[in-house]
């Protein structure tokens, strides 16, 4: 176990400072100068020496090498930076400003998709072929093949203009989280769903299964006690995917519900040339995605005792 630990531990380091390296060059080979976009209108007002003397202060002067040592030092003293745009604000401040938000918005379409999907997908694979099994494929089959921004756009004109339940943007009460959590766990639970159906009909067909049933315990039991906790280790994995990869959602559903998260805040860095922001933000998805897959292998194991963590 403390093998296995120390391995995943140190491939994890490695992955993530590939991708702080990789980060930071693609930001550099990015159209556009941040310094220029800083000034904006007000550069023509600004001498050669003034914009040099800015280039100097954030050390964009300096070779790329060099930048990447100075920003990697501070961060290993926990100094994100400061932000470009946002002149005096650190990029922590900024950065834990927007956390609440997308981790609300994500652990609350998690838990709705678990509790919804995780009984439907069991139900759908103990009837397979029933009219709930047919119900449950077309409407997971849409949740999959419907994209985010469709699907947001339809709720604001259904919820917000025509019937006007909820707020089409924004934060100012706990109602503004509805609709974005419905969006996210809507693809969530058709994955979930198509999963646990597929797994619990696999699990049906194995041979203690038929030996539980042979011994005379009902329908309930066998599914409960034998089959469902085995039937769960793909769902681990597929819930262990979507946490790993959560920015991918968000950014949309931020972007159109005017949300004041991670993914709204990455997005907009980039279009503003934010290194600081953006690079900082990948670095701490990066973590989370390491994080999520070492959890999901350890899960993985106490789920299934026949898994070797060595």
């Amino acid at each position: 176990m403390a093998r296995f630990l120390i391995t995943r531990i140190t491939q994890g380091l490695l992955v993530i400072f590939l991708v702080s390296i990789i980060t930071f060059v693609i930001m550099r080979l990015v159209p556009g100068d941040p310094v220029m976009l800083l000034l904006g209108e007000g550069q023509v007002q600004i001498t050669e020496e003034q914009i040099a003397a800015i280039r100097a202060k954030w050390g964009f002067d300096l070779p790329w090498h060099e930048q990447y040592l100075i920003w990697a030092g501070n961060l290993l003293r926990g100094d994100l930076g400061e932000s470009i745009v946002r002149r005096g604000v650190p990029v922590r401040d900024m950065i834990f400003e927007a956390i609440p938000v997308t981790a609300t918005l994500n652990i609350a379409s998690l838990a709705l998709a678990l509790v919804i999907a995780i009984p439907a997908g069991i139900l759908a694979g103990v009837r397979r072929n029933s009219l709930f099994d047919y119900f449950t494929a077309v409407g997971s089959t849409l949740g999959v093949a419907l994209p985010n921004f469709w699907v947001s756009l339809m709720l604001i004109v259904i919820f917000a203009a025509y019937l006007r339940l909820l707020p089409p943007f924004g934060l100012r009460s706990w109602q503004g989280y509805i609709l974005p959590v419905v969006v996210l766990a809507t693809e969530q639970m058709a994955v979930i769903a198509r999963v646990m159906r597929g797994a619990t009909i696999e699990v049906l067909n194995q041979d203690y299964v038929r030996t539980a049933r042979a011994k005379g315990l009902g329908q309930y039991l066998v599914v409960m006690r034998h089959a469902v906790r085995n039937a769960l280790l793909p769902v681990v994995s597929v819930v262990g995917f979507q946490i790993a990869f959560l920015l991918s959602g968000t950014i949309v559903v931020e972007t159109i519900f005017a949300l004041p998260g991670i993914g709204r805040l990455f997005i907009d860095s980039i279009f503003r040339l934010d290194y600081q922001v953006v690079q900082s933000t990948v670095l701490l998805l990066s973590v989370l995605v390491v994080t999520a897959n070492l959890l999901t292998d350890l899960v993985y194991g106490m789920v299934d005792p026949r898994i070797s963590l060595s």
